[in-house]
Formats: C-alpha cells, structure tokens, sequence
C-alpha cells in the first residue's frame, strides 16, 4: 500500500505521483467493450502497489462521447456507460481506504452540444441562457467575424440557423464555446465544482485551461513568427497563428483563483493543462503566488524532441521563470504517442521505459504517469478502419490522431483482449501490448513494471528526489545529468543515457560520489569518469549541499 501524504505537510502534492487513468480503456466489468468506474475499482490494489498517490480520472461524465467525455452533457452525473454515482462513492471510498486520492478531470471551456445550457442558448438572442456560450454576427459578407482556428481543423466559428449568428468552438463542432465574461457561467462551474468536491474528491485536473476566457473584441490572430509544433502537429494549420486573442486571456487569472479559493476549502488540489505558444511562461504565471493552480503541465514533453538540451531547457527555463509555482511533468498521455515510441531511436525497448521513467521521476516537479507506461507500452498501430479520435480522421493519414495511446489495458496475456473485456473492445488490443501484460510483468523481476515498483519505493525514500532544488550540468548529448540537493542532506547526482549508444564522459562533481543503487539501472563512475549503457543511467551520492 502506498504511503498516503497527510495534510500535516501542506505541501504534500509536491512530493507525490500523479497517475492517469483513461476509464474507457482500464478495465471493462461488464463486457461492453468499454471500460469502467467499477472496473478501475476492482484495480485500484494494482494502483496502490506501484507506490503512486493521485489517481487523476479522465471524464466519466454524462456525454454523447462525440469527443469521448471531453464533451460533457451532465457535469454532475456518470454517464450510463461508466456506471452510476454510487459507483463513483464506492471508487473513492476504495482508493481513500488504500491511501490513494483521486483527482476528476473538469472540462470547463466547452461543453456538449446536447447540454441543457447550450440548447436553451440556441433559441433565441434573448432567453436567460443567451450570452452563455460565444455568439457573433456575421461579417457583411457572412464569413466568420475573425480568422480564429479550431485545434480539430478548420474554423472556430459554426453557423447556428437558430440564432442567425455564428457560435465558437476551439475543438470539435460539437463543442460550444462557453462565454466566461458572464459571470453566471462561471458560478455554474463552481457549483459543479463544489458537487464533486462534497462527495470526496480529492482534487481536479483542469482539462484546456487556457482556453477559459476569448478577447470580448473578437480580433483575428496574428500569424505565428515561429510555427508551434508542441501541441499540434505541422499538418495541422493551428500551430501557423499566434494565439493572442482567442485564448490565454488576463481575465483567466481571476477566475483560477475563484477555483482555488474553493479547493482551499477542501484541502483539495488542482492540475492545469497548458498548451499555449508559450507555455513555459502560462505555467508561471498561473501557478506562482499560491492563489491560483497547485501545479501545471504544458505539451513541451509530449514531443518527439528528447534530446538532453530539450528536456534541461524546459525545466531550467521554468525555474528561472518562477520561484514559488509549481511544474508537473509528464512525458505521455492520452493526447500524445506513447513515449516508448515517440522517444525510440528503433524499436523501443523495456531499458527505454526504464530509462524514461527514472529520468521523469528525477525532475523537479510532480510526475505524472499514464497507464501502461510503467509496462513500457509502445504505441499501438490502429488501422484506418478502426479508428475512433475524430482529430485523427480529420488528419489522417500523416497524423494518425490519439487512439494508439488510447488503446486498452493488457491485463492477461492468455485470456481473448488480453482480459480487458469478455465483449467487444472498443478498440483493439494491440498484439505487443498483450505479449507484456501486467500477469506477465509481475511475474518477471526485471520487468519494466516491477522495476517502476522499486524505484518509486525507492524515490520516496529519497527527499532530494521529491523536494531538492535542481541543477543541471554540461555532459554529451545524449546524457541528461543533473544534481538535486536538499538543505542538511548529501547531494544526488544523476546521468541518464537517453540514447541507444553507449556513452562516456568526465564529469568532474562524481569524483568523490558514492554509486547508489537505483534499483539496478546499468551505469557505474570511476574517479570521475561516469560510463552509461544504452539507456542507462547512474545515480551517486556526494557529500554536503551545493552553494
């Protein structure tokens, strides 16, 4: 059972691990094919036994599932297909007895177009719910009122012949924007709030937060003077804009820490994605003070860029940006091709998943893990015809849209869909996936999964690991090495190959480091000189802080 962090440390999260779980894809308890709250339940133990605190759920909400939850019809309800709110009670009162908190993912930016809110705003210009969503009049010449693009394809803008009038949506068609200038929209999501907060939830996950609030003068973006490949790919024309109007707006600030005034009431937390052109500055900017997000993750690590000099940019240019905010840094999930694949140089290999969770759990921040990583999970290869992502669709075939990450949980090797469901999966098992299913991994001490059990054990018994200040340190690419030091303790040092070549390099601060067993990573030091495996790695123990 994992230590749970207690509210005597106020600053628990800090110190903790974050792991995602994707409902639709965990575990299946009545063979629809689609996984569920009482499946995630009946594996909550295996939870527990990686040594992870926070459960963050993926939405579970009522929905139409055109954008598979992320598109909610009922904030304060469980849709049918995942089961019902005794469900929910019963999951949480589960985790809470093993020590694990769970997090619940709040899409607040958009919702269904079947939400009772959105169907009464369509009707006219003029009933209560009027200026609940983003309407605009046409341009004389009936184009949208500016240039704002969909992160899904095509414009932000869909004619609505009810209203006459154009409504934004920043993702699919189907997913109105909501109007955050009004207030009543935003006392709404914390009503909602406060529903999940009352039943136990123990913190929430902003799901697109920046995307809250647009500029109430609807001008067109300029383009992009850099094109960001970070949050979408470069077939898609969205990364050609400089985002200045249509998100990311001052307005944000003030209603984040609305969110977290009421957190505060519960002892609850809260985690924010931010995918915006800069997005190391919107995690500062909405993380430090204390009064606004807990912590807060950007795209900058779910890219196929892992050179060293990426990977030490992002963290260094974080802390030179913040003192006092918080970064959780994650390497997949279920928007972003399993890092197995994304970060091979070839095939990818259980040293790599070794290798990448070790380096992850090494930064400073709060890490989180996304399920079947800690089986080190490639991605898996979904045909067209079986596709489900509607983003995919859209930009098939050079992006091949979330569903490879997305794929269901292999649970036993032997059993049909790898023990996922007695039914028809909603997408597939792919076949790598089951060769490595967790009764297989458990059975194998070397295994990527057991190997993710003792490094974590062994993490937390590490303080400079989970509250030590960082620096990082020249070495060749592709060796990451980094100290991380904690007033009164011995320093750490640490070198992570992130290649598939063997690497050698002086690293004068090892010289008088003693090796410590990172539960059996392959690299050693000698007088100074530290040799590194294909992705391996080396950890020592030097005496003293820094300066």
């Amino acid at each position: 059972m994992t230590q749970n962090p207690t509210t005597a440390n106020p600053n628990w999260w800090q110190e903790a691990i974050i792991y995602q779980v994707y409902p639709r894809s965990f575990l299946d308890s009545n063979g629809d094919g689609v996984g569920d709250l009482p499946g995630i339940t009946e594996r909550l133990d295996y939870i527990a036994q990686l040594g992870v605190d926070i459960v963050w759920l993926s939405p579970f909400f009522t929905s139409p599932m055109k954008d598979f939850g992320y598109d909610i019809a009922d904030y304060c309800d469980v849709d049918p297909l995942f089961g019902t709110l005794a469900d929910f009670d019963q999951l949480v009162a589960k985790a809470h007895s093993l020590g694990l908190k769970i997090m619940i993912d709040q899409v607040m930016s958009h919702t269904a177009d079947n939400h009772p809110w959105f169907l009464e705003s369509r009707t006219s210009r003029d009933n209560p719910k009027s200026d609940w969503y983003v309407w605009a009049d046409p341009l004389p010449d009936g184009c949208p009122p500016n240039n704002w693009l969909s992160v899904f394809g095509g414009s932000a803008w869909q004619w609505d012949t009810r209203r006459k009038q154009y409504y934004m949506h920043n993702f699919l068609v189907s997913q109105p924007q909501l109007n955050f200038h009004n207030p009543e929209v935003q006392q709404a999501h914390l009503d909602a709030q406060r529903f999940w907060l009352e039943r136990g939830v123990d913190g929430v996950r902003m799901d697109a937060c920046v995307f809250h609030f647009h500029d109430r003068q609807l001008r067109s973006n300029p383009p992009a003077l850099v094109r960001d490949t970070s949050t979408v790919t470069d077939v898609n024309p969205y990364g050609m804009q400089a985002h200045q109007y249509d998100k990311t707006q001052p307005e944000n600030i003030a209603f984040l820490q609305r969110v977290r005034a009421q957190l505060n009431e519960f002892g609850a937390v809260s985690i924010g994605e931010v995918s915006s052109d800069d997005a190391l500055a919107q995690m500062a900017e909405y993380t430090e003070g204390g009064d606004k997000l807990h912590m807060a993750y950007s795209f900058n690590l779910l890219t196929p860029v892992h050179t060293a000099a990426h990977i030490r940019t992002q963290v260094e240019e974080f802390n030179e940006r913040v003192k006092d905010g918080w970064a959780s840094w994650s390497v997949s999930n279920h928007d972003a091709i399993r890092v197995a694949t994304r970060w091979s140089d070839s095939k990818p290999t259980p040293a790599l998943a070794k290798l990448v969770l070790a380096m992850q759990l090494s930064l400073k921040g709060t890490p989180c893990l996304y399920q079947g990583e800690e089986l080190g999970l490639e991605e898996a290869d979904v045909p067209f015809e079986l596709l489900q992502d509607p983003y995919g669709i859209t930009f098939w075939p050079e992006f091949k849209g979330r569903d490879g990450c997305r794929t269901p949980m292999p649970w036993e090797a032997q059993k049909p869909h790898a023990g996922f469901t007695s039914g028809q999966p909603w997408l597939p098992v792919a076949a790598p996936h089951a060769a490595v299913a967790v009764d297989r991994q458990e059975r194998d001490a070397d295994s990527p999964l057991n190997f993710a059990r003792r490094f974590i054990a062994w993490r937390r018994s590490m303080p400079q690991l989970t509250r030590g200040e960082i620096a990082f340190f020249d070495a060749p690419e592709p060796v990451l090495a980094l100290r991380r030091d904690l007033d009164g303790m011995d320093g750490v040092l640490a070198a992570f190959n992130l290649g598939a070549e063997p690497v050698s390099f002086d690293w004068p601060e090892a010289v008088q480091a003693i090796a410590l067993d990172a539960q059996g990573l392959p690299g050693s030091a000698a007088n100074g000189r530290v040799t590194l495996p294909p992705y391996g790695a080396w950890f020592g123990s030097v005496a003293g802080s820094a300066a």
